[in-house]
């Protein structure tokens, strides 16, 4: 995919600690995980619902064995996110912008990637499609400004 389109971007969910899941198992997740590299994920640990056929099964993964892979798909999974969006700096790109942020005069919208993107205006920007400079990453979103003339706005505008 990536040779036919290296702008794509990936997401995906993890559970970890379902019934009978082997150390092993587990690695060759995180070796999939490392390999393809993802722009956003998310990742659970496996809980039992009463009733459930999963429930049911005697191979249990201990809690603290969920909790330890847990953690580390989660700690993998974040630095991909952090490499992803911090290649977006300096870089201009479409936001649909669709809500308000939290503070006064923002605006917050996503990327084409699905990433927040959050903007200071004095106009509205709500349901419209705007170029955004990204000057600045948080841990998950970004941030910008309209444009290089919009230097009054960028210098006040208020982080996330």
């Amino acid at each position: 995919l990536r040779n036919v389109r290296p702008d794509i971007a990936l997401s995906s969910d993890f559970i970890v600690g379902f019934p009978g899941e082997s150390d092993n198992d587990f690695e060759e997740t995180m070796s999939l995980v490392r390999e393809i590299g993802f722009s956003q994920a998310y990742s659970f640990k496996f809980s039992s619902r009463p009733g459930t056929p999963a429930a049911a099964l005697s191979n249990q993964v201990p809690e603290k064995e969920k909790n330890e892979r847990l953690k580390r798909i989660q700690q993998e999974i974040k630095g991909q996110q952090s490499r992803f969006n911090h290649q977006y700096i300096n870089q201009s790109m479409p936001v649909l912008f669709d809500r308000l942020g939290r503070k006064e005069k923002q605006f917050v919208g996503r990327s084409p990637y699905m990433q927040a993107v959050h903007v200071v205006s004095a106009n509205s920007l709500l349901g419209k499609i705007m170029d955004v400079c990204i000057d600045s990453v948080s841990e998950n979103s970004l941030a910008g400004f309209l444009n290089a003339s919009d230097i009054t706005l960028k210098n006040m505008r208020v982080t996330h």
